[in-house]
C-alpha cells in the first residue's frame, strides 16, 4: 500500500513539474493563440526588429486573452505603428515595453521581467524540472536498493528448484502449445 501511495505522489509530482514546464515555456506565452487553435500569422513582417521584439512581449489591452502582434482591432494597429515608430527613432525593446506597461498597466506584459519577483517565472520551471529528475533519481535507487536486498542468498533447495522447472515448463508449454 505505501508504494502504490509513493507511486500515485510521485505521478502527481511529474504531472505538475510538466504543468509548470508547458505554463513557463516562452514560446507558449509568444504563441498568443488559445490552446487547440494554431496561432495567427503575426502582421509584423515590416516592423523594425527591435518594435518586433516589444510587440512579441506584449498582450493586447485592446483584445483580451491576444498577444498584442496578433490583435485585429484597429487601436491595437496605431499601437503597433507608435512601437515601430518609437523602435525606428532609436528607442530599445525594453525601453517600449516599459513605456507601453506605463501607459496600459503591468498585466499586459506576456514575459516575465528578469529582475526582481520575474526571476522566479525563470527560476523555477528549470528547479522544478532538476528537483523532479532528483526525486526521479532517488525513489528508482530506493527500489533498485531494496529489490537487491529481498533477493535470495545461496543456492535454491531441491523442492524449489523443481517448483521452478515444473513453472518453466508450464510456461514453455503455454507459449509453445505444438512442443
Amino acid at each position: 500500500m505505501r508504494t502504490v501511495r509513493r507511486t500515485a505522489l510521485l505521478c502527481h509530482l511529474f504531472s505538475l513539474l510538466l504543468l509548470l514546464l508547458t505554463q513557463g515555456c516562452e514560446a507558449a506565452v509568444r504563441a498568443g493563440a488559445p490552446p487547440g487553435e494554431p496561432a495567427q500569422e503575426a502582421p509584423t513582417s515590416s516592423l523594425h526588429p527591435e518594435a518586433r521584439r516589444a510587440i512579441s512581449e506584449l498582450r493586447s489591452p485592446y483584445c483580451p486573452g491576444l498577444m498584442l502582434e496578433v490583435c485585429p482591432s484597429p487601436d491595437a494597429e496605431i499601437l503597433r505603428d507608435s512601437i515601430d515608430d518609437l523602435a525606428r527613432s532609436g528607442i530599445g525593446a525594453d525601453s517600449i515595453v516599459s513605456w507601453v506597461i506605463a501607459e496600459h498597466g503591468e498585466e499586459w506584459r506576456a514575459v516575465p521581467r528578469r529582475e526582481g519577483w520575474g526571476w522566479w517565472a525563470w527560476l523555477m520551471p528549470p528547479a522544478a524540472l532538476a528537483l523532479g529528475l532528483v526525486g526521479i533519481a532517488v525513489v528508482l535507487h530506493r527500489r533498485r536498493r531494496a529489490g537487491v536486498r529481498a533477493a535470495p542468498s545461496g543456492p535454491l533447495r531441491k523442492e524449489d528448484e523443481e517448483k521452478l522447472r515444473r513453472a518453466m515448463d508450464d510456461l514453455d508449454a503455454s507459449e509453445h502449445p505444438d512442443w
